[in-house]
């Protein structure tokens, strides 16, 4: 099992570099458009739908916490009853709701915004502070969480199925544990769409009311 585990450490370490050169294709649309736009606009969709499909199933987290919370309120309230895996039930959807929903907000421009300036500038200008905005904050952010959150305990959360300190709580504690790094990956990736839409729209090669308007219908 610790030789699958490692093996699999091993190819997600391999998969980061070859996805490492991903990062530099803003720029590249930057610089000769005439090369990297359409594969841009490829890269988008697809990352787009990526953030489509984690919204999905932060849904169906969301719906998974809200009739969990209603058994916990009624086996409490009406019958005196408490249960732990159904209150971790709640914990665990509340947080898949958040971390992954995460990037489709971002996708969707949803996220609350402190850049109070970005409204006065013209398309062009708010694009620019988008590109310059993945590559100093969310880029380098989700990078220290996801090898923040890859750490020796993760490793050894997976190699034994780590469950519940509950007697009769979920054994899914390693799955809950692997919500970080996902929600980490997810928005840089979708950060990364962002600044590719971004580095099209300083290039004409994107107006800029579709910055956002692509993935929502994803």
């Amino acid at each position: 099992m610790a030789d699958l585990f490692l093996l699999l450490g091993t190819g997600l370490e391999w998969l980061g570099y070859v996805s490492a050169p991903l990062f530099l294709v803003p720029i590249g649309v930057l610089l000769a458009t005439r090369f990297f736009a359409a594969p841009a606009t490829v890269l988008v969709a697809i990352l787009d739908r990526v953030s489509g499909i984690a919204l999905g199933g932060a849904i169906a987290l969301g719906l998974m916490m809200l009739f969990a919370q209603a058994g916990v309120v009624v086996a409490r309230y009406v019958f005196g009853l408490s249960f732990s895996w159904l209150s971790e039930l709640v914990t665990y959807g509340f947080a898949g709701l958040f971390l992954l929903g995460a990037a489709a907000a971002l996708r969707d421009d949803g996220h609350v915004r402190v850049d109070i300036l970005r409204e006065r500038f013209s398309p062009k200008g708010r694009a620019a502070i988008d590109l310059i905005g993945a590559y100093f904050f969310i880029f380098p952010i989700c990078l220290l969480i996801f090898w923040a959150a890859i750490s020796p305990s993760f490793v050894r959360a997976w190699m034994n199925f780590e469950g519940s300190r509950e007697s009769d709580g979920l054994p899914l504690l390693f799955l809950f544990r692997t919500l970080i790094p996902a929600f980490a990956a997810l928005l840089m990736a979708q950060g990364l769409s962002q600044a590719l839409k971004a580095a099209l729209i300083l290039r004409n090669e994107r107006t800029a009311d579709s910055l956002y308007a692509q993935g929502g219908g994803a």
